[in-house]
This record gives C-alpha cells, sequence and structure tokens, in this order.
C-alpha cells in the first residue's frame, strides 16, 4: 500500500509533465485505435459474408455480363436452394461525392436470399408493386435524409439518362456488421431501359448469387456451376462470397499495409516520448535513489518504483485513450457518410491499444530503471543538499 502511495505521488510530483506526456499518450492511442478501425471497415464486408453464398461472374471480369439464361441451368445443379441475379448501376445522386452503392436485383428472389437484410413486410409489398419502388439502408437514408415516399433522382453513368426512383421501403440490418448503405432497385425496370436504347445488353446480369445448402457443398457446388460454362461464349467464375470481397479489398492492400505501418509509428513516437519523461525522472532523482540504497532497500524496489510510475501514466492515458477512441470513431462514420458501411471499434482494437500502452509504459521505464538500480551510493549523494 506504502509502495503504491509512493508510485502515485512521485506521477504526480511534476503535474505539468505528467500531464503533457499522459496527453501525449492519449492522442497516440486514439490515432492507434482509429487506423485500426479503418483498417477492419475495409475487410467488415468479408468478415460478415456469408459461408453458404457463392457469387457467379464473367470469368474475364465483372465489367462483362453473363446471359440471364444461365439462372435457371445454376438452379438445376444438386445443392443449389436458391439463385438470385444483380446488376451495379453506379448511379450519381447530385454530386460524385454522394457515393452509396447501387443494384438492380430481382425482387422476387434476392431478399430471400439476404435475411440479414430487414424490410418492413408492407414496405416490401408496395416496394414490389411500384416498378420505380427502391430499397434504402438505413445509414444511407439516414446520411441523406431519404424517407418513405420520397423520390430519389439518379444520373445514370454506365447506363445514361436521368433516373428516378421511389423509396418504398428502408431496411435495417441483423446486427452491426450489415452493410445498410446499399440501394436497391428493380432489375426488371433496368431491363426495359436496357432493351429500348442499348438491346446487345439486354437480358443480362452482373452477378449471379447462390445459395447452397451447406458450407460442405460450397467448393463442390462452385466447381459444378464453372463446369457446366466452360467452353461457353461467357465463362464463369464461381466464389465464395466472402472471396468475392476480398478480391475487392486486394485492389488497395498496399494502403491497408500503409496504414498500419503508420499506426504503430504512433506508437512508436509516444514511446520515444514516454522514455524521454522516464529519463529525465531517473536523473532527477539519482540523490533520492541512493538515499533508498544507504537506507537498505534493494535495487529491485528502486527499479519496481520506476516501472510502476511509468506503467501508471501509460496505463491511465492509455485507458482515456481507449474510452475516447468510440466517440471519436463515432464522429469519423459520421463525417464519411456511406464510404465505411460498416465502422465500429472492435474488441481485438481495443486489446491492442491497451497492450501497446503496455508496451510504452514498460519499456519506457528500461533504460530508467537499469541506471537507477546501478548507481552508487557515493555518487548519488554527493549532490544532496
Amino acid at each position: 500500500m506504502y509502495t503504491l502511495k509512493l508510485i502515485l505521488r512521485n506521477a504526480l510530483r511534476h503535474k505539468l509533465r505528467t500531464a503533457l506526456t499522459a496527453l501525449g499518450i492519449v492522442v497516440a492511442i486514439v490515432a492507434f485505435g482509429l487506423l485500426q478501425t479503418i483498417v477492419d471497415a475495409w475487410y467488415a464486408g468479408a468478415a460478415s459474408a456469408s459461408a453458404t453464398r457463392l457469387v457467379t461472374r464473367n470469368a474475364i471480369s465483372l465489367v462483362f455480363p453473363l446471359p440471364l439464361s444461365y439462372q435457371a441451368k445454376i438452379r438445376s445443379i444438386p445443392g443449389v436452394t436458391g439463385v438470385s441475379h444483380a446488376n451495379w448501376f453506379g448511379g450519381v445522386y447530385v454530386s460524385e461525392k454522394n457515393f452509396f452503392p447501387q443494384f438492380a436485383v430481382d425482387a422476387q428472389t434476392y431478399f430471400r436470399l439476404y435475411p440479414e437484410y430487414r424490410v418492413p413486410e408492407e414496405q416490401f409489398r408496395e416496394f414490389l408493386r411500384d416498378r420505380r419502388g427502391a430499397i434504402v439502408g438505413r445509414k444511407t437514408a439516414e446520411t441523406f435524409g431519404f424517407r418513405v415516399g420520397d423520390v430519389v433522382p439518379l444520373k445514370g453513368t454506365i447506363y445514361p439518362g436521368n433516373w428516378q426512383f421511389v423509396v418504398r421501403g428502408i431496411y435495417t440490418g441483423a446486427d452491426s456488421r450489415t452493410d445498410e448503405s446499399q440501394f436497391f432497385f428493380h432489375w426488371t425496370y433496368l431491363n426495359e431501359y436496357v432493351r429500348e436504347r442499348l438491346q446487345r445488353r439486354s437480358d443480362t446480369v452482373g452477378v449471379y448469387v447462390v445459395q447452397v445448402a451447406s458450407a460442405e457443398d460450397v467448393p463442390r457446388v462452385a466447381e459444378a456451376i464453372d463446369a457446366l460454362f466452360r467452353n461457353s461464349l461467357a465463362e464463369t467464375r464461381t466464389e465464395s462470397e466472402q472471396a468475392f470481397q476480398l478480391s475487392f479489398v486486394s485492389m488497395t492492400e498496399a494502403i491497408l499495409i500503409l496504414i498500419r505501418v503508420v499506426s504503430f509509428v504512433v506508437i512508436a513516437i509516444i514511446l520515444a516520448v514516454m522514455a524521454n519523461t522516464m529519463a529525465m525522472t531517473a536523473r532527477e532523482r539519482a540523490c533520492e535513489y541512493a538515499t533508498f540504497k544507504a537506507l537498505g532497500f534493494r535495487p529491485s524496489f528502486l527499479a519496481g518504483l520506476i516501472f510502476g510510475e511509468s506503467l501508471a501514466i501509460a496505463m491511465t492515458a492509455g485507458t482515456l485513450g481507449v474510452a475516447l477512441t468510440f466517440p471519436v470513431s463515432h464522429r469519423f462514420a459520421q463525417a464519411m457518410g456511406t464510404l465505411f458501411p460498416v465502422f465500429e471499434v472492435s474488441g481485438s482494437t481495443v486489446v491492442l491499444q491497451l497492450a501497446c500502452a503496455c508496451a510504452v509504459g514498460g519499456l519506457a521505464a528500461v533504460l530508467p530503471a537499469w541506471r537507477a538500480a546501478r548507481v552508487p551510493v557515493a555518487e548519488g549523494l554527493r549532490n544532496v543538499g
């Protein structure tokens, strides 16, 4: 108990120095947590992917479509329990900075494959009745102020023209990991437009989403689908939903590595600051440590005082940094709008933050503790008085 009081008194002896050091640690821990959360957000789609869903696309590239006639053939493969299709739309809402993903989907089958998208039954019925109807994710609706019944104008890029959709429903996610930023409308409405103006691209889809009976059947079904269309005019590539999502993440892998490196560089910098603070503290108290030695205290006791003080400062500031990470991340997610569909601080990030704070406190005290333990009594007492 007395040792703990001594550690706390030592930590607060130079209040300004301690406060500035703690502030630096808080900022570093918050920055580290925010950067790690950004990386996690990049992988959020893959992390929440279903183990029993497959995505089938053109083997050459996503740019090339697949015939609509493939759907019935895929449905006939043993182990397949559901098939739907979707097209990326890529429209612009008012300005290009107002990004949110838009898909033309087969309304009757698509939402059966995604039970995590929860739409009120009455709203879904209205959506089915309205050929221009759309279902919007809660996050997108809140970001842009969409309400049921609102007309949403989109300027087509892949499909030129000025499009207008009516919000007939707002879906919510089954849990916090569900993407609530998407915008869905009827594929039949899109196909009517394409048939009139771009006839060669009519009756084609971007991807097929395939529901499989069990995770064990996934490799077999994926191979069977690709074998079915091998040597056709539009060969396919079928992969798990997670692998499909990770293929997009891999395009920005270098950026993710850089963000991770920067997050640890921030910790390294604050470690240097903390080490300097503890070194100054140890030099100022050399005569006190010598006095302790003269009174019979062992070197391990002196090292314990320094480690205790360093860890007390680092862990207190680190805990505060962890607490502040949550509101800072929330504000950051709001500022980013729908850029990060899922943005939440994970448990692993919190553990990493606390581990980094502990490491900073421990490593910063190693050299000062070693020097204090080895200081000769005569040399330490030379400046007394």
